[in-house]
């Protein structure tokens, strides 16, 4: 989302708020925006009257009016029950406004994630440049870890230990965790940072992130985009990948060959275990669409 507004024509109120959430909750810069500029939004909705002396029935209004989808209506309203919560907890008001006020009814969509087989296909392919086997390094580490693309895109050489077969990083909240990774994933990260990263590097370009581009800066969000894009027409896998499919792979195969729901969690970085829940729900679907194809009386049914 593009910033809309200046900090400064916020009411003190909702300034004292954003600060506790960039400097004492420590959220990153785009959710710290978001926020932001939902609550201006909200603001302006209330033709810069106090914030502070609404009703339930104002905020039951603002989120109609919300001419978006359900999932922007619901992220509006969490950012209102959380400020509104901040200033309860500080004796500011006295009860939260949106206390009663119905989320969204949002339809619960399953991550989409590769079989096997697809992720075969999409790693199989030739190497044979540097960028080759940047990309090779890349999406065997990614498929490895369940890393985020961003937490991706920021490794430096320090946050990797060869000796552990394990990397170091920095999630949402800025907080660490320690991922282990494969065999696989060590031996193709190794042979790119041993003999290809030094092709990437350009003169008088210096960085310490591990992955680059054509130009010798860091990888971007969109230039791996549009990368993974033009790899699947390569190998001829029919379907949009994106970095986060690959991440909905890692945890789906590791729930379906029986790793632990808490594991899985640790490994994604997700604060609430309702996150990681979700795989059980693709597993689910999955095994009974299996039933459903192998069961005599099923197949009858359809019949």
């Amino acid at each position: 989302m593009k910033r809309v507004i200046d900090k400064e024509c916020l009411p003190p109120v909702m300034e004292e708020y954003i600060r506790v959430l960039k400097y004492e909750r420590k959220l990153s810069f785009n959710t710290v925006e978001s926020y932001e500029n939902n609550l201006y939004t909200f603001w302006l909705f209330l033709n810069k009257q106090d914030p502070l002396k609404v009703s339930k029935k104002e905020i039951e209004h603002f989120i109609q009016s919300v001419h978006q989808k359900e999932t922007t209506k619901a992220h509006y309203l969490t950012v209102l029950r959380s400020f509104y919560g901040f200033m309860v907890d500080n004796d500011r008001l006295g009860k939260n406004p949106c206390d009663g006020v119905l989320m969204p009814k949002l339809t619960e969509r399953l991550p989409k994630y590769l079989s096997y087989e697809e992720v075969d296909l999409l790693l199989s392919f030739p190497l044979k440049t540097a960028y080759d086997y940047r990309t090779k390094a890349m999406l065997e580490l990614l498929y490895a870890t369940g890393m985020r693309v961003s937490e991706l895109l920021s490794l430096k050489f320090y946050m990797v230990d060869f000796d552990n077969d394990c990397v170091k990083v920095e999630g949402k909240g800025s907080k660490e965790r320690i991922i282990p990774f494969n065999e696989t994933a060590k031996k193709y990260l190794s042979l790119y940072l041993k003999n290809y990263r030094g092709l990437l590097v350009k003169k008088g370009k210096n960085y310490d992130e591990l992955f680059l581009n054509n130009r010798g800066t860091p990888i971007t969000r969109q230039g791996l985009y549009k990368l993974l894009k033009e790899l699947c027409v390569k190998v001829g896998l029919k379907k949009c990948v994106s970095p986060h499919v690959l991440r909905h792979s890692f945890a789906t195969h590791l729930l379906k060959n029986g790793a632990d729901l808490r594991v899985i969690q640790e490994l994604l970085g997700h604060s609430d275990i309702s996150t990681t829940q979700i795989y059980t729900h693709v597993s689910n679907e999955k095994m009974k669409e299996e039933y459903e194809s192998a069961h005599p009386r099923a197949k009858k049914e359809k019949e």
